[in-house]
């Protein structure tokens, strides 16, 4: 239950009855009301919203109706909407553990079990799981999709051991994420999240990846520059010369990259600027390459031996971007995309439960996503959680962030928060 001390800020929303508000005041009388409680959240700080619900007596047959209470997001709950779309937003882009969030609401002078918040987080998420499912399939539309996979703990091994899992972050082309869990990070579980993908698969080099294009003919393979580059890297104290050739060479194409960001080219535009500026600079790294190879006190252990070999055995797939436009030269957008993971397990450390895990990857994927459309996730999670039980199953690709930005940025659904304070 929820309990609260008199410190509390509260906003009093009076219910009102329009089938009785309609009748003129000689045919009905109000007897008295039905208080309700609900939890809410603004920004940084907690307020109660308290509900009278009016109760009315029909002279005429005395006949007594109370209000119905408001519809919520959870049903039998008591929260509102603006503390469920708070608690994810703090837990999941702020990473402010819910026993920290317990911690806070205990100083605000209210009382609710720290098994309240985790329940109420897991149901709101689950509420939002076939929005992402179908960004999920939209992205196996896009021309380059973008995939890696990022470690996570999730699930109890054994006594003070946890599993090792991991989320498997997708990049579509229209700026959209999403993270699938799997139990580990064999191949079977890229091969079963891309099905039957048709088009251009960006990644970095692991090995996974190149077995799904070469048993898929309708799949163009294109690999990372940057990690090619941190090879390199790894490589300067046993040869900095050399290293530094390489990574100037690389840097210049980079170079390249950025004017072409600068100059805002696409499409054709952009495909005669690589070809004209990066591909004689690619032509010289291969050569450059050759060169390294010949070295007769070059040894196979050689850290630079190793950068060498991994550039060779991915050559066709680093050209990519050359013939393609719509290319990048590395996954780094991806990578950046997936920072919330690796962030967020510095503060809540693992998941209890894989199914835990899945719920990480569930609300991420909305999140990331928000940010990448330039919406604010708080107005878009408390819009959407209440939106979802009276919107179209069929039409669920309209709650997507990047359709959602269009169609309901503009004059979003509020919560009785903003109500109480109108």
């Amino acid at each position: 239950g929820l309990r609260f001390s008199d410190e509390v800020p509260r906003e009093v929303i009076i219910v009102k009855d329009p089938e009785f508000d309609a009748l003129p005041e000689d045919q009905r009388k109000i007897i008295g009301e039905k208080v309700s409680f609900r939890l809410a959240q603004r920004p940084g700080s907690y307020l109660v919203l308290e509900y009278r619900r009016l109760v009315y007596k029909r002279l005429e047959d005395q006949k007594i109706v109370t209000t119905a209470a408001p519809a919520n997001v959870l049903e039998k709950s008591s929260t509102d909407v603006s503390l469920l779309a708070g608690m994810l937003i703090d837990k999941f882009c702020y990473h402010l553990p819910l026993y920290r969030q317990h911690q806070r609401l205990a100083q605000a002078g209210i009382q609710v079990s720290r098994t309240s918040l985790s329940n109420w987080t897991s149901r709101a998420i689950d509420l939002l799981n076939p929005i992402v499912d179908t960004q999920y399939q939209h992205q196996l539309l896009s021309k380059v999709l973008a995939m890696d996979e990022t470690p996570i703990k999730a699930g109890r091994k054994k006594k003070g051991k946890m599993r090792q899992a991991y989320l498997w972050p997708m990049y579509g082309e229209d700026d959209e994420i999403v993270f699938r869990y799997a139990s580990s990070r064999a191949h079977h579980y890229g091969h079963d999240w891309l099905k039957n993908y048709s088009g251009t698969l960006l990644s970095d080099g692991y090995a996974a990846y190149s077995a799904y294009a070469s048993k898929n003919d309708q799949v163009i393979h294109a690999q990372c520059w940057s990690h090619c580059r941190r090879k390199f890297e790894q490589a300067k104290d046993n040869e900095p010369e050399a290293s530094t050739e390489a990574l100037a060479l690389i840097g210049a194409m980079y170079r390249h990259e950025q004017i072409i960001r600068d100059q805002q080219l696409t499409g054709p535009e952009k495909l005669a600027y690589r070809t004209k500026h990066s591909e004689p600079v690619a032509r010289a790294f291969w050569e450059w390459r050759d060169q390294q190879c010949h070295r007769p006190e070059l040894l196979p252990k050689n850290p630079l031996s190793k950068a060498l070999k991994y550039a060779q055995n991915r050559y066709a797939s680093l050209q990519v971007f050359l013939s393609d436009p719509d290319v990048p030269i590395d996954t780094n957008h991806l990578e950046r995309g997936l920072r919330p993971i690796p962030m967020g397990k510095k503060n809540w450390l693992f998941c209890w439960t894989e199914i835990g895990a899945e719920r990480v990857g569930i609300i991420q994927s909305l999140l990331v996503t928000c940010k990448l459309q330039g919406i604010d996730p708080y107005i878009y999670l408390v819009d959407v959680l209440q939106r979802i039980s009276i919107h179209p199953a069929s039409r669920v690709i309209e709650l997507t962030p990047r359709e959602w930005r269009v169609r309901f940025a503009k004059n979003p659904m509020k919560s009785d928060l903003a109500l109480a304070g109108s």
